[in-house]
Formats: C-alpha cells, sequence, structure tokens
C-alpha cells in the first residue's frame, strides 16, 4: 500500500482501478502459493474447505482493519479508505486461489472490480484498467487529488455496506461507541463479498 500511495494521490480518478492492478500483481502470487502450501497439507479439504478458511481469515481482519481505522481521526483517509479495499482485494484473490482460479493472471482485476461492484460490468472495468495503465504524472493540487482519491475509494465500500460512510462520520462524533459498530460494519461487507465471490469462483457443478 505503502507503494501505490503516490500514484493513488497522482491518479485519483483511478484509485480502485489502482489497487486493483497492485493487489493482482503483489497478492496474487502469494495467494497461489497460500492454496498450494494448504491443499499438500490438507489433501482432503476440498475447494469448500479453502475458501471457508480464507473468508474467516479476511472478514477478521475487516473487522480488526474498521476497529483501528475508528481510532484513527481524521488522519490519511485515502489510506484507510485503500487499507479496506486491500483486505477485500486479499479476500477475493484467496477465494479465487480455493476455486483453482490463477489469482495472479489479469483478469482477476477485472472481476475485483466487478466484485466490489465499482463497476457494472467487464467491459467498463477493463476500459477503466487500461486508462489508469496509460495514466502519467499529477493534475489538480495535492488535497483536491486527495478528495478525489478518497471519495473514489469510499464509492464502493459504501454499496457494500450501505452504512459505510455513516459509520465513518459516527465514528468522528463517538469514537468509543463507534469501534465495535465499525468492526462490525467492515467485517460484515467482508462477509457479503464473500458470499459473491464464492458464488462467482465455485464451479457451476457445486452451485
Amino acid at each position: 500500500m505503502r507503494a501505490i500511495s503516490r500514484r493513488l494521490l497522482d491518479h485519483p480518478a483511478f484509485a480502485p482501478e489502482l489497487v486493483a492492478l497492485a493487489a493482482v500483481e503483489a497478492i496474487g502470487p502469494r495467494a497461489l502459493d497460500w492454496a498450494g502450501r494448504l491443499r499438500t497439507t490438507y489433501p482432503d479439504a476440498g475447494d469448500d474447505g479453502l475458501a471457508r478458511l480464507a473468508t474467516r481469515r479476511f472478514v477478521r481482519q475487516a473487522g480488526a482493519g474498521g476497529a483501528a481505522a475508528a481510532l484513527t481521526g481524521p488522519l490519511a483517509p485515502v489510506a484507510e479508505l485503500a487499507s479496506a479495499l486491500w483486505i477485500q482485494a486479499n479476500l477475493v484473490l484467496h477465494l479465487a486461489a480455493a476455486y483453482g482460479r490463477d489469482p495472479a493472471h489479469p483478469d482477476r482485476a477485472v472481476e475485483l472490480l466487478l466484485l466490489t461492484r465499482v463497476h457494472p460490468d467487464a467491459e467498463s472495468a477493463r476500459s477503466a484498467l487500461a486508462a489508469a495503465r496509460a495514466a502519467d504524472g499529477p493534475g489538480e493540487e495535492p488535497w483536491l487529488r486527495a478528495a478525489e482519491a478518497a471519495w473514489r475509494l469510499a464509492t464502493p465500500l459504501a454499496a457494500q455496506a450501505g452504512g459505510w460512510l455513516a459509520l465513518r462520520l459516527a465514528s468522528r462524533l463517538l469514537p468509543g461507541a463507534a469501534v465495535l459498530a465499525a468492526a462490525a460494519g467492515d467485517s460484515a461487507a467482508a462477509e457479503r463479498l464473500a458470499a459473491r465471490a464464492t458464488v462467482f469462483y465455485r464451479p457451476a457443478r457445486h452451485r
């Protein structure tokens, strides 16, 4: 996440796309190794078993991240939002690996944008990813770029969690009470994402 922070600020219009591209490149090989190790160690676990392990792991991480974010105050909103999407990218790519898909394949970036509801279809996701790859050089003032990046990163989270932005506002006003609410909200969003990704990646004969 530190490595792409500057690029996020330079190109806020492509914030979710840049996170998706970086996630496939950085997380994809690790997710593939994870699935391979577990299949070797537990040959009877099956795809659904690996998927359940991945879901539990990253739902817990999402809850912990939400609780920590509720205590950070107004600092680094772009990094906070990007981190939430980064955990969700981990979840989706590990579920892809659990069901035998290559998590490092470029198509996974398209699927990340679809499953997190950034884009409504694969064609628009591919077009946005191509534009993000071609983007070069900052445009607006830094604070305007940061605000736009935060807005673009918050949009899919708001769509997934329903009350995600409300939770973030509450955490600024009632930080003590909002910690549990933020953790629960981020965990619930991750669980819903896991359900969509499981249906998407599970072979049709098992659905």
